[in-house]
């Protein structure tokens, strides 16, 4: 075999919110629906074919705690085949209406899109056993890829108000895929890469009263986890601009964008750190472990984000935009970044294999010169770091599953270049060197502002609020024997964490689901609210009126996740942060 150059991999982060019971259309049950027959059997078609042919994938995959519970439900299993069957039957009806009006080109497409939803039905039902979780699973037990954990209902951890919250969303994110996955996770996705050392914290919301309080780093709560790596922009690292990855994908966040370029400061860039080496992080002395960061590569994440100039924005591929309705399937191709929906040329599926292959060459050769250009330099291995939404490979790109599969198959036979999860890679490097990180994420401008800005600064007044009362009423009861106490706290859990969720703060900022957002996190604002109002009334008294438990019983079966949360998590932080001189 030839000298290695180092490794590789792709770390896909999956996630949703929680939708189930919260609407279907056009914001709800249809995006998990989506995203399962767009990504999530595709890529695991893909994953499944490189594991008949002896190839592992080397891929790190990130499941969020909430996407597993939400793809474990009884629930989505009978909703998705029927949101399969309804896109059989758009197919079918813009078949007849095609052949009807003479347009055998888009006949043709109607027809593939038959097929096409058809097959994912056959799979989902006949070889994933209606269970992708369980699917995935089989995978990662072959060696086939390596799965991860994250945040429990993808808070963004930096913004949140106490340590105590924070704790809870890694407990519940490690009890969860031990539950999935029957083992512990070894890696975890921070929630946007979004990352806070040690320091004393004070809230970032205007007229919020208190002094700043002495908060733990994010990787303390990853170390005392058993947690082992995660990971990082570049920019965390290095310093330099910050390549935001979501921007050139919603228009509001470049508008946002014009604001607040006038405060964004590049830090200096620091030559002697690479995003081509493992490095602990670590920003508190007590800290059980350092926990080692894997760093974004700016190079190939630009090459597939980027809509622009990035893979899936070839003009054969697929257009996300324009559907026919009312079935709202695709007919058309991108034709060009800049051309409007009017100017979208018809696609042609027989179009897209040659640039495929062409591209997936590329990308091989773009890893393989950026691990040989650190070679030359450093004289040891190095490794390259790929992480994306998994959504993006699939939903937003409809060839993506096909490509990725073609660049790992392509990997497989490359000599000098291992695919390897970030597990592997971490026992290969065996890193040393201990560093500090600043404050960051991987949004625009490598800070807070896309979940803190003046739309959303309101909603982390009640985020702040439901945190406090969950800690007091954890700390007055998490201990109490009484089982139906136990239950309210537990569904007073339930609610913060869907109130937590990042995704409310984005949609707003994004203005691409933005009265949604804002419904669902007054929603489970509301929820709280009453639960810890029930709670405290309970507690007293020790009986409530049914019209109570008519609404406790109403909340535990619309939001039914995290059967193993525990309240003792907002009781008192785990290990407290200690004051040094």
């Amino acid at each position: 075999m030839s000298e290695s150059l180092g490794y590789f991999t792709f770390v896909l982060h999956s996630h949703l919110p929680y939708v189930i019971g919260h609407g279907r259309w056009p914001h709800g049950m249809d995006w998990l629906n989506e995203a399962a027959a767009e990504s999530y059997i595709p890529l695991l078609q893909a994953f499944n074919r490189l594991g008949a042919e002896g190839r592992g994938s080397g891929v790190t995959l990130g499941i969020t705690p909430i996407l597993a519970e939400m793809l474990a439900s009884k629930v989505f299993r009978q909703e998705f085949k029927d949101y399969l069957d309804q896109k059989i039957r758009a197919a079918t009806d813009d078949l007849a209406t095609f052949k009807k009006l003479g347009d055998g080109h888009f006949a043709s497409v109607a027809r593939m899109w038959a097929s096409h939803y058809g097959e994912l039905r056959r799979s989902f039902s006949e070889d994933f056993g209606e269970d992708l979780l369980e699917a995935f699973k089989r995978l990662m037990d072959a060696g086939v890829l390596e799965i991860i954990t994250s945040a429990a209902t993808h808070g963004y951890l930096p913004l949140l108000g106490r340590d105590t919250a924070v704790q809870a969303q890694v407990k519940q994110g490690v009890a969860t895929y031990r539950r999935h996955f029957g083992r512990d996770p070894q890696g975890f996705w921070l929630p946007e890469c979004a990352y806070r050392p040690r320091y004393p914290w004070t809230p970032p919301v205007k007229d919020l009263p208190g002094a700043p309080v002495l908060r733990k780093g994010v990787e303390e709560f990853l170390s005392e986890n058993g947690l082992r790596y995660f990971f990082i922009d570049s920019h965390l690292l290095k310093g330099g601009k910050a390549i935001g990855v979501y921007k050139d994908r919603f228009d509001a966040l470049e508008r946002l964008w014009e604001r607040f370029a006038a405060q964004y400061q590049e830090r200096p860039e620091e030559e002697d750190k690479s995003p081509y080496g493992v490095y602990l992080v670590s920003s508190a002395p007590e800290t059980m472990r350092p926990v080692a960061a894997f760093t974004r590569d700016p190079k190939t994440g630009l090459q597939v984000w980027s809509g622009e100039w990035g893979y899936p924005g070839d003009g054969n591929y697929l257009d996300f935009h324009k559907k026919r309705f009312p079935g709202g399937l695709r007919y058309w191709q991108v034709t060009s970044a800049q051309a409007d929906l009017a100017d979208k040329q018809p696609y042609h599926p027989e179009w897209v294999a040659a640039r495929i292959n062409d591209q997936a060459d590329h990308f091989v050769s773009l890893v393989s010169g950026i691990l040989a250009d650190f070679k030359a330099r450093e004289g040891r291995p190095g490794m390259v770091v790929a992480p994306y939404d998994t959504e993006l490979i699939g939903h937003w790109w409809f060839e993506g599953p096909e490509w990725l599969y073609q660049v790992l198959k392509r990997f497989q036979d490359h000599t000098q270049v291992s695919l390897s999860p970030g597990g592997e890679i971490l026992e290969a490097s065996a890193p040393r060197t201990v560093i500090s990180l600043p404050e960051g994420s991987w949004g625009e401008g490598g800070y807070h502002w896309i979940w803190l800005n003046e739309m959303n600064d309101w909603t982390w007044r009640h985020v702040y609020a439901a945190e406090e009362a969950m800690e007091e009423v954890a700390r007055l009861w998490a201990d109490d024997p009484d089982p139906q106490l136990q239950d309210l706290l537990k569904q007073c859990g339930r609610s913060l964490f869907l109130l937590e969720s990042s995704d409310w703060q984005f949609l707003i900022s994004t203005f691409s689901a933005r009265d949604y957002a804002e419904l669902r996190l007054t929603t489970h604002n509301d929820d709280f609210r009453r639960l810890a109002a029930m709670t405290r009334r309970y507690a007293e008294a020790r009986q409530l009126p049914s019209e109570d438990w008519n609404f406790f019983h109403l909340c535990q079966e619309r939001d039914d996740v995290f059967p193993d949360i525990d309240p003792r998590w907002w009781a008192q932080v785990q290990y407290p942060p200690v004051e040094t001189e």
